[in-house]
């Protein structure tokens, strides 16, 4: 091995001034400190350099890389044993013995990280923008709140280390936040860093030019044509946008290793297929050459054709590719579909390309769930389509808008049009599929405004739809949704069975179409609302194994969607009704968490109103009833009434507890309302329940009375609907009740059937509960 100590020292040589490539011995020579006398100058610098021990740094040898690679392997074959070369160059020297090192960006903060500005200074993009900073403004240091700034600073001059340098340097002047909001394309390239710096340093501009002039003409025609993709590309996307007549596919693909071997573009080899992508400051630098070129408008169209159609192929591949899959070979189209959307809407652009990228680009936004930013592009499209439109595309768009307006705003009235209009337009045109999908939004609509008995109808004119068609599957949705709303209304047996059926024989689609075709998985749903049915039955050990294997499930499928489902309809309920404050307290922040990823109202409202109902079960009753207080607001103003009136019952206990009961009273008497109306006897038991306690909380004359009326009423309707839950706690109310009356041997006799139920589920707390006081009416009863 040679020797890494350099005993005579490092020799620097700057090649960046020369401008005839046959001075580069001359210049080395004069670094060296040795002459040159004969014509063969590279056996005289081999002779001058076979005794040193040393390292000759040649620095900017891309202009003149010919010369430089024929010398350094020379050089490097036939010197001293003690002589180490290395080059600078935005390209390889290509030279036997050369170990090539690409000098990376430095490290950056991840996008929309919140850091504070300890865990900033740990990224060293932030340090050296911090210490140019201070180097320029006397006593800058990097406070909190702007270390997310700096941050996105950083990110934005792409870790570029002379980038950040010389933009740091303008702090003194501008502050950060003002250079933040300043540092548009042609403001970046602008900036002046040292005037001591080498003339090629002094603007990133300036860089730049060295660099693209030193390009062959063709290669510069290539990185300016790639200016019009955004983010990453790949060969084929390179080839289709290359507009020039001597073009081929071998001269573009050849141009584009060559840019990348010169460091101007980045390429990522590690996946199935190598993705490409142009660093921002070079993508500002070459959409300059490219709008002076005049043919930025031919560009903008060629690219909105180009991936018109690579989303039209992908579109294709989502109805027979697993998601997964399929979400790791088009993710990367995202940031050119929004390129290509951003100029078809424009007023240069074309509306008929616009429609048909948006239509390409749903597949896309679903499944990478990016549901706000359908919803908008979904509905620039409908407002470009004229009446006489074709109804499929109409259709398809319409179902778009429905699906994406459940998940921002909820059933709302414009979400119910929306699915209202995709199932006109799929009757007219007989399209079983849409008819389907529009049926199920109308029945979801009717379910979230209450309307249990027109939901249920729906359900089975679904079921009746699905029966004509050849996907089992579809049947056994339509069992799922009828199973839900027989819970709802309290018909748990029933409504077990339909579910049950669903879990045994649905199978779970692979393909990214089926998945999100009902925008949950549905096993998964079901197995929710069987989980809260084997709860409320009684059946407590497996109730809470199915929602611990739930949940895991829809994490491991890493769809946020169906987890928040899991979350809202079986998680957070059913730990609720154990009293299970650890767990209740896990899948509550899962919630909250999972939903402010998105900024959703309608998943944020649940979290809301579940973190509320946490704090009042935990003690922090003013807490608990300000979020409740709120979040039912909220709830009202999207028009969802599906659990709402558990909300409400929450609500008015906490109330009650806070030693406002008149205003608990009245709560709670809008909730026993609304459920009696809607038929909503689910949660009526409970409701009755809630009745009794408030009647003895009111100490009225007739309290004790009106108490074991409310209780009994819950009782018997708990046991009319097979609710194992309710009915025990209606009964340990009851036998409370009886037990100041004297009455402790009819308590014993109510509870004591209930603990034979129970036994072997010891370790929920209702069952502790229910056995404590068993036993101490049973000692009362014989005492």
């Amino acid at each position: 091995m040679r020797s890494p100590s350099f005993r005579d020292g490092i020799c620097f040589v700057d090649l960046s001034a020369l401008g005839d490539p046959q001075l580069v011995p001359a210049a080395i020579a004069a670094a060296l400190g040795v002459g040159l006398r004969s014509e063969a100058p590279t056996q005289s610098l081999i002779a001058a350099t076979r005794s040193r021990q040393t390292l000759l740094l040649l620095d900017s040898c891309e202009h003149v890389i010919d010369v430089v690679s024929n010398l350094t392997e020379e050089l490097f074959l036939h010197g001293g044993e003690g002589l180490h070369i290395l080059a600078t160059t935005r390209e390889p020297l290509r030279v036997r013995g050369e170990r090539i090192h690409r000098l990376s960006p430095l490290d950056l903060p991840p996008p929309g990280a919140s850091l504070s500005s300890t865990e900033a200074l740990h990224y060293p993009a932030v340090q050296l923008f911090v210490e140019r900073a201070a180097a320029s403004l006397n006593g800058f240091e990097l406070i909190d709140s702007e270390a997310p700034v700096v941050a996105e600073l950083c990110r934005r001059l792409d870790g570029i280390a002379l980038a950040i340098e010389i933009a740091a340097g303008r702090v003194e002047s501008l502050g950060v936040a003002g250079l933040a909001s300043r540092l548009d394309d042609r403001f970046r390239l602008r900036l002046e860093g040292r005037r001591t710096a080498l003339q090629r340093h002094q603007t990133l501009s300036t860089l730049l030019d060295w660099s693209y002039m030193l390009l062959p003409p063709f290669e510069q025609l290539v990185l300016r044509q790639f200016a019009i993709l955004a983010g990453n590309f790949t060969v084929d996307d390179a080839i289709a946008i290359v507009a020039d007549d001597e073009a081929t596919d071998e001269k573009v693909v050849n141009a584009l290793a060559n840019l990348v071997e010169k460091s101007l573009i980045a390429a990522d080899v590690q996946g199935v297929r190598a993705r490409y992508r142009l660093l921002d400051t070079t993508r500002a630098y070459a959409a300059l050459k490219l709008a002076e070129s005049g043919k930025i408008e031919l560009l903008h169209r060629r690219h909105a054709e180009i991936f018109r159609d690579a989303l039209d192929r992908a579109t294709r591949s989502w109805a027979v590719q697993p998601a997964a899959e399929w979400t790791r070979d088009h993710r990367h189209l995202i940031d050119n579909a929004r390129a290509a959307l951003e100029w078809a809407f424009s007023p240069e652009g074309d509306s008929a390309i616009a429609v048909e990228l948006t239509l390409g680009a749903v597949p896309l936004w679903f499944q990478l769930q990016l549901i706000a930013e359908a919803h908008g592009q979904v509905r620039m499209a409908l407002a470009r389509l004229s009446p006489s439109s074709c109804p499929a595309v109409q259709m398809r768009l319409q179902a778009a808008l429905a699906w994406s307006l459940m998940q921002i705003r909820g059933q709302v009235e414009e979400t119910r049009a929306a699915w209202k209009r995709t199932l006109d337009l799929a009757e007219g045109l007989d399209d079983t599929d849409y008819q389907l999908r529009a049926l199920w939004g109308l029945w979801s609509n009717e379910l979230n405004r209450s309307r249990f008995r027109d939901a249920l109808a729906l359900a089975h004119r679904f079921a009746d739809v699905a029966a004509r068609g050849s996907d089992l599957n579809d049947s056994y949705v339509g069992h799922r949704i009828i199973g839900y709303i027989l819970h709802l209304l309290g018909r748990q047996t029933e409504a077990r069975q339909h579910l049950e059926h669903v879990v045994k024989g649905y199978v779970v689609p692979d393909t990214g179409d089926q998945i999100i075709r009902f925008v949950f998985e549905q096993k998964v749903t079901a197995r929710c609302f069987l989980a809260r049915i084997l709860w409320l039955q009684g059946s407590f050990d497996a109730a809470m194994a199915e929602v611990e294997d739930i949940v895991a499930v829809a994490e491991a499928a890493e769809d946020r969607l169906t987890l928040c489902q899991v979350l809202v309809q079986a998680a957070c309920p059913v730990a609720l009704f154990a009293d299970d404050m650890p767990r209740a307290r896990r899948f509550v922040t899962m919630l909250v968490d999972e939903s402010a990823r998105d900024g959703i109202e309608f998943w944020q409202v649940w979290g809301q109103c579940f973190a509320g109902v946490l704090a009042v079960r935990e003690g922090n009753l003013s807490v608990g009833i300000k979020q409740l207080g709120e979040a039912l607001g909220r709830l009202r103003s999207i028009s969802y009434g599906v659990y709402y009136i558990v909300f409400v019952a929450e609500y008015a206990q906490a109330l009650a507890a806070a030693g406002e009961l008149e205003r608990a009273r009245s709560q709670l008497a809008e909730a026993i309302a609304r459920a009696e109306a809607n038929e909503e006897g689910w949660f009526l038991a409970e409701l009755w329940r809630i009745s009794g306690t408030f009647a003895l909380l009111a100490n009225g004359p007739e309290a004790v009375r009106e108490a074991e009326g409310y209780f009994t009423r819950a009782l018997n309707l708990a046991q009319e609907q097979e609710a194992a839950f309710w009915e025990i706690k209606a009964a340990l109310d009851l036998a409370r009740l009886w037990q100041t009356q004297g009455r402790a041997t009819e308590a014993e006799a109510l509870l004591s059937p209930l603990v034979l139920r129970c036994r072997g589920a010891h370790d929920h707390a209702i069952v502790r509960e229910l056995t404590a006081l068993a036993q101490e009416m049973g000692r009362g009863a014989f005492g």
